[in-house]
């Protein structure tokens, strides 16, 4: 287990991939290229056979160079670091903050990985993955990035409790881009773990928390909204964007929970109130004891959502 301390003293789980299910992943890798790269070469030889072998040469190397190369960096950068052996042994390339890698780390761990895995056969690849902490190759050095394991245990994964309802919409037009990944990941991280922290420190942290986001999209957490159900909600709004990003307006396969953020808030209508006649109550039968009714919600936001300011 690997952790990533945020500026929030917040401690971010990360499980990195070791060399067995990474040699895995890239012989997968290197068998679908490899396919792939006999595949076109005998359609270039029978197309070009025409061709002198200066120019069948030259085509044999920009060939290698296109699926061996820059296949898999189109792959990861496509993908977002999930290419077909990673997807099938679930594992993902990562930065090192966590957050999705981007070109230019899938072509610097392309570039180094010609030397060090098809160069020398998986040789320096596996030295350097056995001598690092983190299990990282010389690519994932240079590039910054980690490889790290998806798929969890059940058990092991924490839950995120959802925003109250009468939160849905409410920030639907606050400004999220300035907020980083890093402070995502500690958001999430807090909601996850906040059922097993101490009242007091979970509190605290939540304000924390919340400032740090409500200073970066440039709106204060509303006085009325506890700072643990403000994270929900803002957490919420932004994979409901992400997923409407992703899927479009219709988002199919979406979480209708993930997806409630982006209806407009719908004001409560109170049902007409029509006039009865008094009702005079039976007199109690000997021998029972009256019970008096159940007093009535107190109505105020937050009663019955599970943020509750600690006592």
């Amino acid at each position: 287990m690997s952790e990533l301390v945020t500026g929030e003293a917040v401690a971010l789980e990360l499980r990195p991939a070791r060399l067995p299910s990474r040699a895995l992943a890239v012989l997968l890798d290197l068998a679908v290229a490899v396919a792939v790269y006999i595949a076109v070469t005998i359609a270039l030889v029978a197309s070009t056979a025409s061709l002198d072998m200066a120019a069948q040469t030259a085509l044999s190397i920009a060939v290698f160079v296109l699926v061996l190369v820059g296949g898999p960096i189109a792959v990861e950068t496509l993908s977002h670091g999930r290419s077909l052996g990673k997807m099938a042994c679930g594992l993902r390339v990562v930065r090192d903050d966590g957050g999705p890698i981007r070109f230019r780390h899938a072509l610097v761990r392309g570039l180094i990985g010609v030397i060090e895995i098809l160069m020398t056969f998986g040789v320096v690849a596996c030295i350097a993955s056995l001598v690092s902490a983190r299990g990282r190759r010389l690519g994932d050095v240079f590039a910054g990035t980690l490889v790290v394991r998806e798929r969890v245990p059940v058990a092991s994964a924490g839950f995120i409790p959802p925003p109250p309802p009468w939160l849905a919409g409410r920030f639907s037009e606050l400004d999220l881009s300035a907020v980083p990944d890093e402070l995502w990941l500690a958001v999430r991280q807090y909601l996850s773990r906040m059922g097993q922290l101490d009242a007091r420190v979970g509190w605290a942290m939540a304000e924390r928390l919340a400032a740090d986001v409500a200073a970066r999209t440039g709106a204060p957490v509303p006085r009325e909204v506890p700072p643990p159900a403000y994270l929900a909600a803002v957490l919420q709004e932004r994979q409901a964007r992400e997923a409407r990003r992703a899927f479009g307006d219709a988002a199919v396969g979406v979480d209708p929970a993930a997806t409630a953020s982006l209806l407009p808030p719908v004001a409560p209508v109170a049902p007409p109130v029509t006039p009865a006649a008094p009702v005079t109550p039976a007199p109690p039968l000997p021998g029972s004891s009256a019970t008096p009714p159940a007093a009535p919600s107190d109505g105020r936001p937050g009663s019955g959502t599970g943020f509750v300011p600690p006592a």
